[in-house]
């Protein structure tokens, strides 16, 4: 028997975040749930990194909000089914990030818990999504550098399509983590 990694929850009472993982409700692309229940989950590597990031955050007057982080396998495979797309969904043969418990999907909140305006809302798969797309309005791109330079001076890395996705380097070289049926994130 080989030993499931150990994924650390994330609350707010614990690392002072807004956690509202989307993926246990119906506003998601999907427009369905997939967990039953809400509990941000990382590896403790990605969680040190968060911690980091969330003192930075507040050193500027802001707070993270988490959508998402660790992903059972197989919810990833309701998001790849909905949206085959490798530009959005990692291929399944591949396994996600979130799947490894390195990788999390956030934005930043002022002192008021106002969203900055990021141009997209979270999830939209579209252009517009990337983290350095022409055209958008001199505010979203400040306030997404903003989130980036929050990121990645806490060692995460970024994806290029998606301005909310942040994991940790070398990611890939860890397994995917399957606890989806004995683990505290079940599946709808």
């Amino acid at each position: 028997m080989t030993d499931t990694p150990h994924l650390i929850h994330i609350t707010p009472e614990t690392h002072g975040v807004e956690v509202d993982l989307v993926y246990a409700t119906d506003r998601n692309f999907t427009g369905k749930a997939i967990y039953k229940e809400a509990h941000a989950l990382l590896l403790a590597p990605a969680e040190a990194r968060l911690r980091k990031a969330v003192e930075l955050a507040e050193s500027v007057g802001m707070k993270l909000h988490i959508f998402d982080a660790y992903r059972p396998p197989q919810a990833q495979k309701v998001l790849w089914d909905f949206l085959p797309d490798p530009t959005y969904i990692a291929e399944l043969g591949r396994g996600s990030n979130h799947s490894r418990g390195t990788a999390l999907d956030l934005t930043l909140i002022d002192s008021n818990g106002e969203a900055l305006d990021m141009g997209t809302g979270f999830d939209a798969m579209i252009k517009e999504s990337e983290h350095f797309h022409h055209g958008l309005p001199q505010h979203v791109q400040r306030n997404r550098l903003l989130l980036l330079g929050i990121m990645h001076a806490a060692g995460f890395t970024h994806i290029p399509s998606e301005w909310w996705h942040y994991e940790i380097p070398g990611s890939r070289s860890l397994p995917v983590i399957d606890n989806a049926e004995s683990g505290p994130l079940k599946l709808m």
